[in-house]
């Protein structure tokens, strides 16, 4: 789940999660009737990619057999959610009976189609409170109208990371913990040379890879859908105040098209040719992953992390942040969903198997045990993003049966606002809204 798969191009991931509203439905829940017991062959199928992760899982994927060897697991990496909706529209032998996925924003989608196999009768047959077992956002994401058709399979929290030389050299003492310090601060670090930069505190716009709309709105604590199920954006001044303050950032820092010129310098997010690694950004919004990459890819100064500044009105909550992962269910056309289950406990309630997995691929443990375990390689940088993920007021975006469009609704306002397109927030708020409403109507 390191950052990368993140990337997977949301319209895309979405568009192609829309079809599976057609797809087999197959055995539900507790019905599954195959014999854990005997031998069979299970096809898994995850996203991972990278030479480490591949083993990371194939390690995890090895003791699981060793514990049940009646269970052979076939392992396919590299699959994207287009080529999982394919397989499971198909059926038959080869498609997938347990699926991991990136995209937490198709939940929705995935519970709402009946794709996934809702497992609460497997959770209770196993005698695992998942209320014990997960933490509480991490279980918002992974089920959808009270289907838990998936489970959450490690965990992303985002936050600051930044040069520890270039604060000193700015006279900055600490990370900053409120918006308006985050402010000065990205000023007093900013470097301008002609219509570019030498330094820039922070790449402000909603282009800057980790720097979306959800994530800073975060900070805000918003609530997306009220009581009814209608969108709240017009109704919380948690968005209106996020545009408001992250388009004053964008002003203060240079303008939208000057930053964006800057921008096309960068190189690629997960490659040496980072600008945080380069020295081009002193600040980056960003996940766990973030040290440990640029630390690999050599960088020379000191690296810091931190929480996201919060409004200077909720300093009280300090240290939350935005949450996501990855997750993991069982296709509910599969006929060998029982030894699935088996699978799919251990790689995501097991503490020994989820603490391996974190270790090895950088990324925050999704089960309450595994986040305490002694056994969890912490370093400073990464204790930061852990403290995170268990703040109380930490968030995630909710799902929707349309999937994560909501939100690919929300994130073309925010561009139109951040580049001038639109200028009365509250009523793109509202019309952006409606737009929200008519989706997930059409989407049920």
């Amino acid at each position: 789940m390191s950052g990368n798969r993140r990337l997977t191009a949301a319209a895309a991931a979405f568009a192609a999660m829309s079809v599976l509203a057609t797809a087999c439905t197959g055995q539900s829940g507790g019905a599954a009737a195959d014999d854990p017991g005997k031998d069979v062959t299970l096809n898994f199928w995850h996203g991972w990619s990278a030479p480490s992760e591949v083993k990371a899982i194939e390690e995890n994927i090895a003791r699981f057999q060793k514990a049940h060897p009646n269970i052979k697991v076939k392992v396919t990496g590299n699959m994207t959610d287009d080529k999982i909706n394919q397989a499971l529209r198909a059926g038959g032998d080869k498609a997938p009976d347990v699926v991991s996925s990136f995209t937490t924003d198709s939940v929705g989608k995935f519970c709402n189609s009946g794709a996934f196999a809702d497992l609460n009768p497997f959770l209770g047959k196993s005698g695992v409170d998942k209320a014990k077992v997960f933490p509480k956002t991490l279980l918002e994401y992974t089920q959808f109208n009270g289907n838990q058709c998936t489970l959450p399979l490690l965990n992303d929290a985002y936050g600051l990371v930044y040069n520890v030389d270039a604060f000193k050299a700015a006279g900055i003492t600490e990370p900053p913990k409120t918006w308006s310090r985050f402010v000065e601060d990205a000023q007093k670090l900013t470097k301008p040379n002609g219509d570019s930069y030498d330094q820039l505190g922070v790449m402000p716009t909603f282009h800057g890879y980790e720097t979306t709309p959800v994530r800073l709105a975060a900070q805000w604590s918003p609530t997306y859908f009220g009581a009814d199920g209608t969108s709240n954006l017009a109704k919380d001044p948690a968005f209106a105040n996020m545009l408001t303050a992250q388009k004053d950032l964008v002003a203060k820092l240079g303008g939208y098209e000057r930053l964006e010129k800057f921008r096309s310098t960068f190189g690629d997010e997960w490659s040496a040719e980072h600008p945080f690694h380069k020295g081009q950004v002193a600040m980056q919004v960003d996940g766990e992953w973030r040290a440990a990459m640029a630390k690999e890819a050599g960088v020379t100064f000191e690296i810091g992390t931190a929480p996201l500044p919060v409004p200077d009105d909720q300093i009280a909550d300090y240290g939350k942040g935005y949450l996501s992962g990855t997750v993991m269910g069982i296709a509910a056309g599969s006929r060998k969903q029982n030894a699935s289950w088996e699978l799919v406990k251990y790689m995501t309630t097991d503490t020994e198997a989820v603490v391996a997995f974190a270790n090895a691929i950088h990324n925050v443990p999704s089960t309450l045990a595994a986040l305490e375990s002694p056994a969890l390689e912490v370093t400073p940088e990464f204790k930061t993003f852990l403290d995170i993920a268990r703040h109380p007021k930490s968030n995630t975006t909710p799902a929707r049966a349309d999937g994560g469009t909501y939100q690919l609704t929300f994130q073309d306002l925010a561009y139109a606002v951040e580049k001038g397109d639109v200028t009365d927030i509250p009523a793109g708020l509202a019309k952006t809204g409606r737009q929200i409403d008519t989706d997930i109507a059409k989407a049920k």
